[in-house]
């Protein structure tokens, strides 16, 4: 797999790949998006706009430049068919746990989020998926293609099945969608309320986390390809993250930031701070 010999690392995160824990990568495509395109220029974006940040965080009062973290660039995505894609974001995601490492991927749409949980779930078969999203994403096909951003967490019931999907903050999809999941998913609408007790059914098994960022309301995350009017706040979102941290998360990604439907720039810079609390959490 390739990755830019001349990338940008986000900030803090210079350590070598051998003496890292964490590797994140880059899986900019957003071949499937089927409102707001852009979400390919997130990860290059993100990694810019980090110096507006710290390395340090005050709500966990620790600092990136205490631990090793490896960011190998973005990979170089086939577009067009996206099973190519997801087979290349499958091979490098197996690399980094092969190498008993923790994989953090930056989409890009959330359909990317299938090549890293398949690798996943090959190292660790019984695995379960925390989702925090505004969309359900759990149709059968979106105009007829089965690999969507809106069928993504439908693919991964097809691996895994019932009982192993915890869904919070959704607030958007057919019908359906929120009757098939009453049935296969556990789904909690426009909030973190279950997600303690969710978590301790979980217990100690390994867990795959997928952010997507209109998880957030858009008056602070504007810059997304489907903003979703009635979200969680910044704060709320990082104390999920917390709890889900503080049990066996072996991959994750941050996904659906869109740059450019934010000039401003605050969007990037609340994903940049995002993705420093989930590194000082892992």
């Amino acid at each position: 797999m390739k990755i830019n010999e001349q990338r940008l690392t986000f900030i803090g995160c210079e350590s070598s790949y051998e003496d890292s824990k964490i590797a994140i990568f880059g899986a900019p495509y957003d071949g499937t998006s089927s409102f707001r395109a852009g979400s390919r220029f997130a990860p290059s974006v993100m990694r810019n706009e980090s110096i507006g940040i710290e390395t340090y965080s005050p709500y966990l009062d620790k600092d990136l430049a205490d631990i090793n973290v490896f960011d190998g660039g973005d990979l170089e995505l086939s577009f067009g068919n996206p099973e190519k894609p997801l087979l290349q974001i499958e091979e490098y995601a197996n690399q980094i746990l092969d190498d008993k490492k923790i994989p953090l991927m930056i989409g890009g749409e959330h359909l990317v989020t299938l090549g890293a949980f398949k690798a996943a779930q090959n190292h660790y078969p019984d695995i379960c998926l925390v989702h925090f999203d505004a969309h359900t994403d759990l149709r059968e096909h979106y105009l007829g293609e089965t690999l969507s951003h809106a069928s993504v967490i439908k693919r991964i019931w097809n691996i895994i099945g019932d009982g192993r999907i915890f869904q919070y903050g959704i607030r958007s999809g057919e019908k359906e969608e929120f009757v098939w999941a009453k049935e296969h998913t556990r789904l909690n609408k426009f909030n973190f309320d279950t997600l303690e007790n969710d978590l301790a059914t979980i217990s100690d098994r390994p867990i795959y986390l997928t952010i997507d960022l209109d998880v957030l309301d858009p008056s602070e995350m504007s810059g997304t390809g489907t903003p979703e009017a009635g979200g969680v706040r910044f704060t709320e979102l990082i104390k999920a993250v917390s709890k889900v941290a503080k049990l066996n998360i072996v991959a994750c990604d941050i996904n659906e930031l869109s740059p450019e439907y934010d000039k401003s720039g605050s969007s990037t810079a609340l994903a940049c701070k995002l993705l420093r609390e989930l590194l000082l959490q892992l």
